[in-house]
């Protein structure tokens, strides 16, 4: 005779971690996105939809949030030691900026799914 137990929900962080690495929240195995940003329909492994999730702003604003204070504490750190041309400034310090929203937004966007998933929220306007 078995008596078995339903599992418990693995922990929100592991789930969130694995948004992070871009990879299915719930098996850690399939890839969240097919490209840059668009998500998979479906995860390839263990078969979860993810394709109805929309996180909308919520990715750049947390991206924007995190490189903001990032970039704004080395620019108040270093620039007044450097003796740059105001226009080397300021095109390095926007470059930097750019490569690492650039860098981050994909993980920003498998944390909202994740999260949103998570919620078994309807990840959409439409109530389904």
């Amino acid at each position: 005779m078995s008596h078995d137990l339903p599992l418990a929900p693995e922990p929100i962080s592991t789930q969130a971690l694995r948004g992070l690495a871009l990879r299915c929240p719930k098996c850690g195995q399939g890839r969240l996105f097919r490209a840059y940003l668009k998500p998979v329909e479906s995860c390839a492994s263990c078969g979860e939809t993810y394709g109805h999730i929309r996180a909308d702003d919520g990715p750049a604003w947390l991206t924007i949030l995190v490189v903001g204070h990032i970039v704004i504490s080395l620019v108040l750190t270093f620039e007044p030691q450097l003796d740059w041309p105001e226009w080397a400034s300021m095109l390095a310090w926007s470059g930097l900026s750019l490569a690492m929203i650039l860098a981050l937004l994909p993980s920003a966007k498998g944390l909202f799914i994740t999260l949103i998933w998570r919620s078994k929220g309807p990840g959409s306007e439409r109530e389904t």
